[in-house]
């Protein structure tokens, strides 16, 4: 059972509900893709300087990755909730009066270029100009709230409610949490001493797919996400990292990680081929940009990880020891993906990590 309630165990008014949230949301991983990725790599062309390639093995779990900021790339933190957060939450998510998206509160960031002509339905997700309003809060500092509003009861709307959003809840109450639920603890992280608790900490990383410790965004991504199982519905954290150069994304479905990947014209025309697409289909459908004097193909790739059975909770349910030299993590999925907007070509199955 997931922290979510399912599809079928939904009245026919949240089944409709989830319906939108999840096209919604579909719209939106399209948006944060290229603000992440895409506009990332036109921020060094247009600067003229190289852009940092992912290297393959920093996708595999409990991976290195190199500790270098590039400041060219898009940074930004986006929770986005089915249902709207009750108030009780504030404690350890700070969304308050001041930092709602007010024409006023807006305004006094004096990040913002707003005029006059403000129109206060433009935080709304169903707005023609919603990304808009969107892409001029994606820099601004902490991260922004997006959940269905609380004042539309009857028919769900959803907006982008609060920036500015800190997140407060400590690492070693998140790790605790996933730890009772993973059945490592039955109540305190430090039951079983500071050694366990120091190992549960650096586990609750690598279930969200990160390397110990990591800074900022990320580190405040997974403490959200898993501040947000205490909430029966569904939740989405993206997070776009300058370090790892890399979209990050957790949802109910888990944690992947998608980057810019090079590919030479060989590996191209094998891929078109073993996937009965033509060349010119690829190209046009696949094919982000050029990359230097060979003409590399730039494309979107995914990685999706899966659970191994440490990071599930056990079957019988009773307590267990953990064994930190055990991965909680695999490469469950690898695709290559069609460029946002792309309407009829689905993602390309390749095995690519490991080989």
């Amino acid at each position: 059972m997931g922290f979510w309630s399912y599809r079928e165990e939904l009245s026919n008014k949240n089944r409709l509900r989830r319906s939108y949230y999840e096209l919604l949301r579909d719209e939106l991983d399209q948006f944060i893709l290229q603000y992440a990725l895409i506009d990332s790599y036109h921020n060094f062309k247009e600067k003229k300087i190289p852009y940092p390639f992912v290297e393959w093995r920093e996708l595999k779990p409990r991976a290195r990755i190199p500790n270098t900021e590039y400041e060219l790339h898009n940074t930004f933190l986006v929770i986005f909730l089915e249902d709207s957060l009750p108030d009780e939450h504030k404690k350890y998510i700070r969304f308050f009066d001041s930092n709602k998206t007010t024409k006023a509160n807006l305004l006094g960031t004096k990040a913002l270029c707003l005029d006059n002509k403000f129109n206060r339905n433009q935080k709304y997700l169903e707005s023609a100009h919603f990304f808009n309003f969107l892409k001029d809060l994606l820099p601004v500092d902490y991260a922004l709230l997006l959940q269905r509003d609380p004042a539309r009861q009857r028919n769900s709307r959803y907006f982008l409610s609060h920036f500015h959003v800190r997140i407060d809840w400590p690492i070693t109450d998140a790790a605790e949490d996933l730890a009772r639920s993973l059945r490592y603890i039955s109540k305190d992280i430090y039951e079983k001493g500071d050694k366990c608790a120091e190992d549960l900490q650096k586990k609750l990383f690598e279930y969200y797919g990160l390397p110990m410790m990591v800074g900022g965004r990320r580190t405040a991504a997974i403490v959200a996400a898993q501040y947000m199982r205490r909430q029966q519905c569904l939740c989405t954290v993206y997070t776009g990292s300058s370090e790892a150069r890399s979209l990050i994304r957790i949802s109910e479905r888990g944690v992947s990680k998608l980057i810019l990947g090079k590919f030479t014209r060989a590996e191209v025309t094998q891929i078109a081929e073993a996937n009965n697409i033509s060349l010119r289909a690829f190209t046009k459908n696949y094919v982000i940009a050029r990359e230097g004097k060979n003409r590399d193909r730039v494309c979107i790739f995914q990685a999706t990880y899966a659970y191994t059975t440490q990071a599930r909770p056990p079957d019988d349910g009773k307590l267990r020891e953990i064994h930190p030299d055990l991965n909680w993590l695999t490469v469950g999925a690898q695709h290559i993906l069609p460029n946002p907007g792309i309407w009829k070509y689905p993602p390309i199955p390749l095995n690519i990590i490991y080989s």
